[in-house]
């Protein structure tokens, strides 16, 4: 079938809904029949893989038999007959709100005739998947006859086909990019270009263990599965592979859509967990639970609870999320490990206590070598707020001065491609536009007289009160940005220009012998 086409053909469908109200809704209405179809498929793997093994044992799946997608969702037989019993119209309305969905989620079926399924601590992770994605998803649908229009367009892709199962994969990608126009929704997305560039310069490799903790969709747990496939040659290096990721996702929605994706690249038993990463204390973490590479975009922007905040030392306790999932990270990062992270400017220029204690640890604990300055315009359209990306490894620079981990650090201004002002929805950064980062990367010089790319030594950074907000971009004409967008700048604004006052008093006081 034209799988190329599906989502348009889902999407025409739901419109016509009542239900379902807005991008958001649709996409995740999709995605859960998806789930159900991929999971299916998988079942299937794991069916044969029980029979090869002879191991006497047949294999059990944690969804209650009528419940499975193979057993209610075909309205034909293989034949291409219609069934005598196939669900549509309300019939298919009450059976998915009334059994499907209580059943998934643990709780016994509405007429009592099927037992919730039920998750240990000795449950497979394969099979608790199930239950942690249903616990909050939505079905929306209220027309039982477009449901089922929606079911057979979703039943007639075969995933047991190589080649279809392939352009499935590159639809669901397609699908989550599409995220970025859908409102709030867009913050679990990070462009792939970016990611594949992440990844590309962590250079992970079969043995190791990645991991993202705020996984959203699991574009960099994508990334590096593509990027390890190449290093597969034999059955322990697939062995190796099914076991070299792990993510984890506190949003129930994201969350679905990252299980869903890993699952469709190949990952029979994803390791993605539906949990709160900064919700345990930073001490619990000592060898258990360290990661060999991490590539991720933590939330920012949004505030922190008290109780959260108790997780953490005393000189790290912020309110922003990014600045506690940095100290989650080098938490975690094995000895020699290496992390590539999405932060905002804000976190290069603040100078809050929190975010001053972080970036001293990076230059004394960890080497801190580059940081490259991304356009604005990388999130468009769902944000405009300027990032960068750090990447640092658990070691101490060879030449690095004492008392430091970092001996330079590296920052490079990565401009807009020739032709672009700005990336948008219909011009969206490429893969290509990070050319001229890696030749940089690979042959590291200043540029524009260290307007555009320069080194600083940790010992400069450290006298400048760690302002990392180096090889600054040109000042342009003024971007109408959202409101709470505009409040945002207005607040790191204000922050930095306060740093740079009471720096400056510091200055005066120290020539006159005053001490405050």
């Amino acid at each position: 079938m034209a799988v190329g086409n599906l989502v348009k053909r889902l999407q025409d469908i739901m419109r016509k809904d009542a239900g379902i109200n807005g991008d958001a809704q649709r996409i995740e209405q999709m995605v859960w029949m998806f789930f159900l179809k991929v999971y299916d498929a998988a079942e299937e793997d794991w069916e044969l893989d029980a029979l090869d093994n002879d191991n006497n044992e047949d294999f059990k799946s944690i969804i209650p038999e009528p419940l499975r997608w193979r057993n209610w969702a075909p309205s034909k037989d293989e034949e291409g007959k219609l069934k005598s019993d196939f669900l549509t119209g309300q019939a298919l309305l009450d059976f998915i709100n009334e059994k499907l969905f209580r059943v998934l989620k643990g709780e016994d079926s509405m007429d009592g005739t099927i037992k919730g399924i039920q998750v240990t601590r000795d449950t497979a992770r394969h099979q608790a998947v199930v239950r942690d994605v249903f616990q909050e998803v939505n079905q929306y649908m209220k027309n039982g006859v477009l449901l089922r229009q929606m079911i057979d367009e979703i039943e007639a892709v075969d995933l047991l086909d190589s080649a279809e199962s392939h352009a499935f994969g590159d639809m669901y990608e397609t699908l989550l990019k599409d995220l970025q126009a859908a409102g709030n929704a867009g913050e679990f997305y990070t462009p792939r270009p970016l990611t594949d560039f992440t990844v590309q310069h962590l250079n992970p490799k079969l043995g190791e263990l990645m991991g993202d903790l705020a996984a959203g969709t699991g574009g960099f747990i994508i990334s590096t599965l593509k990027y390890l496939e190449k290093q597969k040659k034999t059955a322990d290096d697939e062995t190796l592979f099914q076991h070299a990721v792990m993510g984890q996702e506190w949003k129930p929605f994201p969350y679905l859509l990252g299980v869903t994706n890993i699952m469709l690249h190949g990952i029979k038993d994803p390791m993605l967990y539906h949990t709160d990463s900064l919700g345990r204390n930073m001490s619990e973490y000592q060898e258990e639970g360290k990661l060999d590479t991490i590539a991720m975009n933590p939330p920012y922007g949004g505030a922190t609870d008290a109780a959260t905040k108790m997780n953490f030392k005393a000189e790290y306790r912020s309110s922003e999320t990014a600045d506690l999932f940095m100290v989650l990270i080098m938490q975690r990062l094995n000895r020699e490990g290496r992390a590539g992270v999405v932060v905002p400017d804000g976190f290069l220029f603040g100078t809050d206590g929190a975010k001053l204690a972080i970036k001293k640890k990076l230059l004394t604990e960890f080497n801190l070598h580059t940081i490259i300055r991304l356009p604005g315009s990388v999130f468009s359209p769902y944000t405009s707020i300027a990032t960068n990306i750090l990447f640092f490894n658990n070691e101490r620079a060879e030449g690095a001065p004492e008392g430091y981990a970092t001996r330079e650090t590296w920052f490079y201004r990565m401009d807009m491609p020739e032709g672009y002002k700005h990336f948008s929805k219909t011009r969206p950064i490429l893969t290509q536009h990070f050319d001229v980062v890696n030749e940089w990367w690979e042959n590291r010089q200043e540029l524009e007289g260290g307007e555009k790319s320069r080194s600083f030594t940790s010992q400069e950074l450290m006298d400048m009160g760690c302002n990392f907000d180096q090889c600054k971009f040109p000042k342009e004409e003024e971007v109408v940005l959202r409101p709470e967008e505009l409040l945002r700048k207005y607040h790191e604004e204000r922050t930095a220009l306060d740093a740079k006052i009471d720096a400056q008093l510091m200055e005066i006081e120290k020539i006159l012998g005053i001490n405050l």
